[in-house]
């Protein structure tokens, strides 16, 4: 079983600082009318989505030999109107930049990344829809 160990540690009002498991930090904070220091923790989730498909996507597309030059995801959420706020729908749009860029290719990848192996999306499919899209750049 694979295990993780990061913490997190309060700075004063509302801000933390989270170290990852390699010792990298970034700063996390609210975003109320006073504070704007860092990273909401809800926009961690969906930045946390993003990379886990992005490195899947990369990897997968490596393997099939397709010369990739660029991809960026933008992503986009709904959250419930009452609390706890929780993700209902979040949409991954891919723009994927490279020569030759085969669409079948870049389907596959991504529904293998959201669909199977990214943990940060099989931790939330159950709670939230995930759905995707892409676009094609030609360099």
């Amino acid at each position: 079983m694979n295990s993780g160990k990061v913490k997190i540690k309060w700075t004063g009002g509302m801000q933390f600082v989270g170290t990852d498991s390699g010792n990298h930090s970034v700063v996390i904070s609210s975003h109320d009318k006073d504070n704007h220091t860092g990273l909401k923790p809800s926009d961690m989730l969906l930045l946390a989505l993003g990379s886990c498909t992005a490195y899947d996507v990369i990897h997968i597309l490596e393997k099939k030999r397709v010369e990739l030059i660029g991809l960026e995801i933008n992503i986009q959420s709904e959250q419930a109107d009452d609390p706890p706020h929780h993700f209902q729908k979040i949409h991954l749009h891919y723009v994927l930049t490279g020569k030759s860029l085969n669409n079948k290719s870049i389907e596959h990848a991504i529904q293998l990344s959201v669909e199977k192996y990214c943990s940060v999306a099989a931790t939330i499919r159950d709670v939230a829809e995930i759905q995707h899209s892409y676009e094609v750049v030609t360099a």
